[in-house]
């Protein structure tokens, strides 16, 4: 049985998102305590009288000074880099939101902090535990695919589908100006679902990004903070090894992204694997099998629970959608399945891995330098896009360390209940 030692946990941003994943940290055996911090103090207050937290905090300087020992950061996607380093230097193991990072600077002082401190860092991507990426990651392990030379991964969810609220919550008065925000430097549910399948990181990138013509003063680039006036971007990357990986960031689609809002494709020699809206196919040469059935995942609480208030309509099917068959529910603590999930399924995950992780002292699956592969390609490819689709290299960081082994997939087996510390 591994040795495993609880942790106090801090959660920085009390938004809509945090809210799901306050109560999951807190129900989990490994953390003792929960509490909350924001700019906003009553939202702070209100999520913590809400779920019985431990408490508040003042600040987010004030978390630091404390005696917590992890923090994870919920905050707006642009402000996660520097507030992940200030916390690994101040002592903390850290659980961050997508993306890792919004430059290679930032993503690389992510990674000296890690390897300096010796802390656990993990990014919460849910693209890694979506159950087509967990079905591909199981038919690559068992030879399945042969060689995999071609890949795609989309992302395509329409402002008009929620985003235009979300960005309201978050944004306040000028929430245009972040609502701009480029889709390609948040790219970690498309690439995360491929790389996180297959393996293996991008060497290079072209990118062709679409100009907005709305005209509502999102994606203006007279009002953005960004400088950004791209809606789509469509991305193609050559692949260590040989092969290519195709990435779509679309916010301006005809298309249900409240059902599924990200979708994968893999092919490879011997077979293949293609995901639609409802439909999912494996392929071989042969004939193919309606795997719909495995991915298929079950609302895991009320769309009109009272917990959902602030979530506009749109997005709430992706914060209830629960596990899958494909999704080995056995592995985590029964605290966990005891309560809801959402983003098909991953939240569970999410949580257990990051969790498991401090406890334990392992590595987490998506630990840094797996996170920089996920998010990185897409702030390359919005460089190329900006220089009119020129073909750029893309930097990897390497494989992280040898001595702290991650599991190798999101079906790895956990410590039972009983035996969390």
């Amino acid at each position: 049985m591994t040795h495993a030692t609880g942790f106090s946990l801090g959660i920085v941003g009390a938004g809509q998102f945090a809210g799901q994943f306050s109560k999951l940290f807190d129900a989990h055996p490994y953390v003792t305590s929960v509490y909350v911090t924001d700019v906003l103090p009553e939202r702070a207050e209100a999520l913590a009288e809400r779920q019985g937290l431990a408490g508040t905090f003042p600040s987010f300087e004030a978390m630091l000074a404390s005696d917590l020992d992890a923090i994870a950061i919920f905050t707006q996607r642009w402000t996660h880099g520097p507030l992940v380093v200030q916390a690994l230097r101040a002592g903390k193991h850290v659980y961050s939101a997508v993306p890792m990072a919004i430059s290679v600077e930032e993503i690389a002082a992510i990674i000296d902090a890690v390897r300096e401190t010796g802390l656990t860092y993990m990014m919460g991507e849910t693209s890694y535990y979506n159950p087509a990426t967990v079905y591909a990651r199981g038919r690559r392990a068992e030879g399945s695919f042969g060689r995999i030379f071609y890949a795609e991964g989309d992302y395509v969810h329409d402002m008009d589908l929620g985003f235009y609220a979300a960005y309201q919550y978050s944004g306040g008065p000028e929430w245009k100006r972040t609502a701009s925000y480029p889709p390609m430097l948040y790219p970690t549910h498309s690439v995360g679902g491929v790389i996180g399948a297959i393996g293996g990181h991008a060497v290079s990138v072209s990118c062709i990004g679409v100009r907005d013509d709305r005209g509502d003063g999102v994606f203006d680039r007279e009002v953005s903070m960004f400088d950004n006036d791209f809606s789509n971007a469509t991305a193609l990357f050559e692949l260590a090894g040989g092969g290519s990986m195709r990435i779509n960031e679309f916010r301006r689609v005809g298309y249900p992204s409240h059902l599924r809002e990200s979708r994968f494709r893999y092919f490879g020699t011997e077979g293949s694997f293609e995901q639609l809206v409802e439909t999912a196919v494996w392929q071989d040469k042969e004939g193919f099998t309606d795997v719909s059935e495995q991915l298929t995942t079950v609302p895991s609480m009320d769309p009109d629970d009272p917990s959902l208030a602030d979530v506009d309509p749109a997005l709430r099917d992706a914060f209830i959608s629960g596990l899958a068959p494909v999704h080995d529910a056995d592995r985590l603590p029964a605290e966990l399945r005891a309560l809801p999930s959402g983003h098909e399924g991953s939240h569970h995950f999410l949580v257990d891995d990051f969790a498991t992780a401090v406890a334990t002292r392992t590595l987490p699956p998506v630990n840094a330098w797996e996170a920089a592969r996920y998010t990185l390609p897409g702030i390359v490819a919005h460089q190329s896009a900006l220089r009119g689709g020129e073909r750029l290299p893309v930097l990897d960081f390497g494989d992280a360390p040898a001595q702290a082994a991650a599991p190798s997939s999101a079906v790895a087996s956990r410590p039972a209940a009983g035996d969390r510390g």
